[in-house]
């Protein structure tokens, strides 16, 4: 057995034989060469732009609803402190602190459902061959927690902040989150490639992700003055109706090839827990040379680095509300060139690192997470808007971190295990 057939992470990039070159192709073979490879990408601007869309929304609505229904500051106070005029610091800390309460459990809840749900989806579309529904269903989801914010405004003062934010983690957390949507398209994308372009192809699903992302952000501010708290949630809601239809009309339902008769039979209740075991056992069964140990730390390192980067989406608004004293509008301006510094750093990474020179995913990984410790270390320590939009600089090369951990653990194990 050689070398490649024990460690399948370390295959290099090579074409293969008889595939013609792209140079070789005509213009028009070119064109539908990359619309043939279009499969999930919509789907995932369909998700990242109306989540970013109504990100700011949802927040100023926990905000608005903690001021003036759960602590009744009044119109005068709320007013100046969502539009970050006046100075109410006393007030803000305290609106700020009922949200940190309420964020503590609700992240619990946005978390620790959809890691159940994943153990036993994913071993289930492992075994239907099926990625599709995990992808459709987080997108449902995200719709009924539009549908939900609409309700909690007109219902603003007679729905307390509480019930507003369980709600809204309640919808995401039943139906998988962007855990499940992230276990649907990577899964997906892993049955369509190979795994000499699986590296690069799950770059590009990851940049079209960031792509999205300063769409939604550099409208949310803006729209949110505009269109106040309706309209970004109307819009939001019609953005998953569209995406949902695409899902349902495009994806193909089966992307893996199961001769098993077993693909057809209604599922028992053994059958789930055995589904639940399977998950489990791929992580600790023995394999060939070290592929345990690797996916085993492939794992932990997923879950440190996840941690981090939750938190952090969950305070930055609110920190630099309170450091900066930024409102709605400045913060989106600033995300937006924060995603846009991100997207380019993740073109160069993947073009230049994983592309041109080579590099190993691990490599990759370990380039990300550095840029992303310089830049943690350093927002501590801002106090100035200049210093605060030098931290996207800092963080430039942070682009590659699960893309690489995605790419490497796609090697790792078999195809019927990858949603495991």
């Amino acid at each position: 057995m050689s070398d490649a057939d024990i460690y399948p992470e370390e295959i290099p990039f090579t074409e293969k034989e008889g595939k013609p070159k792209l140079n070789e192709k005509s213009f028009f073979s070119k064109l539908w060469d990359i619309r043939s490879n279009i499969t999930v990408e919509p789907v995932l601007a369909g998700l990242i732009i109306p989540s970013m869309l109504s990100k700011l929304a949802i927040q100023n609505l926990n905000l608005d609803k903690a001021c003036r229904v759960k602590l009744d500051y009044g119109d005068t106070i709320c007013d100046a402190l969502i539009d970050r005029s006046g100075n109410y610091s006393e007030e803000e800390v305290n609106v700020q602190r009922v949200i940190s309460n309420i964020e503590a459990w609700k992240s619990v809840v946005q978390t620790a459902i959809p890691t159940l749900l994943v153990i036993f989806m994913g071993a289930w579309s492992d075994r239907k061959g099926n990625r599709k529904v995990c992808i459709i269903l987080p997108l449902i989801g995200e719709f009924m927690v539009c549908i939900s914010n609409i309700i909690n405004v007109f219902f603003f003062y007679e729905i307390s902040v509480e019930v507003t934010m369980f709600l809204e983690a309640f919808f995401q957390a039943i139906s998988g989150g962007w855990v499940m949507i992230y276990l649907g398209v990577f899964s997906y994308i892993s049955d369509v490639t190979n795994e000499e372009t699986r590296t690069f192809r799950v770059g590009l699903v990851n940049l079209c992700m960031t792509a999205g992302i300063p769409i939604g952000t550099a409208l949310s501010g803006i729209l949110l003055k505009l269109w106040g708290y309706y309209g970004i949630f109307a819009a939001s809601a019609a953005i998953y109706v569209a995406t949902i239809i695409y899902s349902c009309m495009c994806l193909e339902s089966k992307t893996k090839n199961n001769h098993s008769n077993e693909k057809d039979k209604s599922l028992s209740c053994m059958d789930v827990v055995n589904m639940v075991k399977e998950t489990v056992h791929v992580a600790f069964k023995k394999r060939e040379g070290n592929i345990r140990m690797k996916i085993i730390m492939t794992l932990l390192i997923v879950g440190i680095v996840y941690g981090p980067n939750h938190g952090e989406r969950i305070i930055m608004y609110m920190y630099v509300r309170y450091r900066l004293k930024w409102d709605a509008v400045k913060y989106s301006m600033y995300s937006t060139y924060g995603i846009i510094t991100h997207s380019l750093g993740a073109m160069f990474s993947i073009t230049v690192f994983s592309k041109k020179l080579g590099y190993h995913d691990t490599v990759l990984c370990l380039i990300s997470i550095v840029s992303k410790l310089i830049g943690s270390v350093y927002i501590a320590f801002v106090y100035t808007d200049l210093q605060m939009f030098m931290v996207p600089v800092i963080e430039i090369l942070n682009a590659t971190t699960f893309t690489s951990l995605r790419s490497l653990a796609s090697k790792l194990v078999p195809s019927e295990e990858l949603g495991k």
